[in-house]
């Protein structure tokens, strides 16, 4: 259920800052770092539809000069602002550059049930981005990263196939641009965090585990504190045994990386594709908390789900985290866990309700008793709500794009919708609002 939509979340703003404004709250209990820089020295599902994931390189960004002295624009430094409609050719590049480094992550990873390296990499780090046909991108793969399941599953379901009771699974990397002539290019030295989407029993299960739990991982959460999806927050920090934690793992490289290049323009990229990208925006905020003057850090997200709530969206607004969900309005995954209430202001039903009751007042003198018991009401219905964990709030700025209107995707399937490359191929062809497609845009012109 979506009560409302929006293309750009508009910024979190509050005259009188909550205790979650004044203070950093720690994820499942975990400390903060101060970052001194002065310091430093699937197989996918079988399609009805035959869709071509756009080709990239370094030669694809135009006017390379300009993109190096803006990369913080494409960064999302002003929130893309003139950049999504119509779609800037460089960010288009960009978008599909970061799709490539996520679809290297699928690539790599063993999805054969039968297999005994099941949920594994299937690569070395030094021949990952070649054997999966990246080669060319300039970075070079310097950490793997594994997720694990805190779910504890029953005695019987060991007698159950191998690949079910998997708790830990390989789910992405981390590698730091190397090459002079592509730092050159870009204006900086960027560091990828890619993720991929579900694959594991256990992930799936996660996954579903959707109602609203405290960032900090208390059982006593209060109503200031950022609250995430409980399955995303179980794969981010769950530990078991001597299998380390996805959080643990993604922190102690990003510090390796401030202390060997803090010196420098750097960048860190978080990006993922449906649980990918889940993990990718929890991870971005987590690492913005922790290394408080950090770099400037952005989310590139395809097809993710919602993540938190609108408390959570705050604290990634406050502390300068930059998402960019690229969404398609025929993929179900982007709609869920919970429901969207129009909180931009903080207000929600009540702020609207209240909205309401001042335009019955000013139009009739005997409205205000009837318009501020529909307000009580609906303010009253909002708590209700909220009170359910299942109120969820979208986060950063969005490129909103379907399926419709791609001339290759004629009759696709849900699963299509939702697939890496459907995405990757509707960036590439998107032009704007007013022209959706390239496509359509070569009509028009013939028609005139």
């Amino acid at each position: 259920m979506r009560i409302t939509t929006f293309k750009c979340v508009r910024p979190c703003t509050s005259p009188n800052p909550t205790p979650h404004h004044q203070h950093h709250h720690q994820i499942g209990g975990a400390t903060s770092t101060t970052y001194n820089p002065a310091k430093c020295k699937k197989t996918p599902a079988p399609t009805a539809v035959k869709v071509q994931a756009p080709a990239t390189n370094r030669k694809m960004i135009k006017n390379s000069m300009k993109f190096g002295e803006n990369w913080k624009d494409y960064q999302g430094g002003k929130n893309w602002e003139g950049l999504l409609d119509p779609l800037d050719e460089n960010l288009r590049s960009e978008i599909i550059r970061y799709g490539h480094f996520v679809e290297a992550a699928y690539r790599s990873c063993e999805f054969d049930q039968s297999s005994p390296s099941y949920a594994t990499c299937r690569y070395t780090k030094r021949k990952l981005l070649k054997e999966t046909g990246f080669s060319d991108t300039g970075y070079r793969v310097t950490k793997y990263l594994t997720a694990t399941s805190g779910i504890q599953l029953p005695g019987w379901a060991e007698r159950g196939p191998p690949w079910m009771a998997v708790q830990s699974s390989w789910i992405g990397y981390v590698a730091v641009c190397q090459d002079r002539e592509e730092i050159s290019r870009l204006g900086r030295r960027d560091v990828v965090i890619a993720l991929r989407g579900t694959a594991t029993g256990l992930e799936w299960l996660e996954n579903l585990r959707a109602t609203l739990t405290p960032l900090s991982g208390s059982d006593l959460g209060s109503d200031t504190e950022p609250m995430v999806e409980s399955g995303f927050l179980s794969l981010y920090t769950s530990s078991v045994g001597n299998r380390r934690s996805l959080q643990s793992m993604v922190r102690e490289e990003i510090g390796r990386v401030l202390e060997k290049y803090g010196d420098e323009p750097l960048s860190f990229t978080f990006t993922g594709h449906s649980l990918g990208a889940a993990l990718a925006t929890l991870a971005a905020y987590d690492i913005k908390r922790s290394f408080q003057n950090s770099p400037l850090v952005t989310v590139i997200s395809f097809a993710g789900p919602r993540v938190g709530n609108w408390r959570f969206r705050c604290g990634l607004e406050e502390q300068g985290t930059k998402v960019l969900r690229i969404v398609n309005s025929d993929d179900v995954v982007t709609k869920v866990p919970g429901f969207v209430i129009d909180n931009n202001e903080g207000g929600g039903g009540a702020a609207a309700a209240a909205a309401v009751q001042q335009q019955e007042s000013r139009a009739r003198p005997g409205g205000s008793y009837t318009a501020a018991a529909a307000a009580s009401f609906a303010g009253w219905v909002q708590k209700l709500v909220e009170d359910t964990q299942w109120v969820y709030a979208d986060v950063g700025c969005e490129l909103r794009l379907s399926s419709r209107d791609s001339p290759d995707l004629n009759g696709i399937s849900i699963a299509t919708c939702h697939e890496l490359k459907t995405y990757l191929h509707l960036v590439n062809g998107f032009v704007g609002s007013n022209c959706p497609f390239k496509a359509t845009a070569r009509k028009m012109m013939c028609s005139k």
